[in-house]
């Protein structure tokens, strides 16, 4: 159960880009939380899934002696899932996914977007909690920070898209 939960339903053993992949399976199981409950339901449940997530990646740690596995992504899923429990944050139905004046897609994408690019180039204190935190704590907390930047990010954009629109 520990192998299957922290990479991800073994989405982490990909051989190619497993962040990516980790993440790409996250964002519509996200998105599904979002359109069937609410960006409440969806941060709690990161909430959870993290603090389970840093005991599991501890255990993994002492017992195989590596430190941020790259095949370990479960906290790709806890970062894309902050991000979008801040942006779009907004609960939709199936049938008003697609609706782009909403932002609902949009603000998905963009937070994934975003998400990758403040977790692949870890600039300020995403590179530094990178650098310095240990353990599940360390793998952990870089991503959910990437996250919440990633999510703020992509509301302002969107809530300055609308304003230009509204200018126009």
């Amino acid at each position: 159960m520990n192998w299957f939960f922290i990479t991800l339903g073994y989405s982490g053993l990909s051989p190619k880009a497993p962040g990516t992949v980790g993440t790409l399976l996250s964002l519509p199981l996200g998105m599904l939380i979002l359109i069937y409950f609410d960006a409440q339901t969806l941060f709690l449940a990161t909430i959870l899934i993290s603090v389970i997530a840093i005991k599991e990646i501890n255990k993994y740690e002492k017992k195989s002696g590596i430190h941020d596995d790259k095949r370990i992504v479960i906290d790709e899923l806890a970062g894309m899932w902050f991000a979008l429990s801040v942006a779009p944050a907004i609960s939709v139905n199936l049938s008003e996914v697609t609706d782009l004046q909403n932002g609902f897609l949009v603000q998905s994408l963009l937070s994934f977007l975003l998400f990758r690019y403040f977790d692949i180039a870890k600039p300020s204190i995403i590179g530094r909690l990178d650098r310095e935190a240990k353990g599940g704590v360390g793998v952990m907390a870089d991503d959910i920070v990437a996250g919440f930047v990633a999510g703020i990010l992509s509301a302002l954009l969107w809530q300055g898209w609308l304003q230009i629109q509204n200018l126009l």
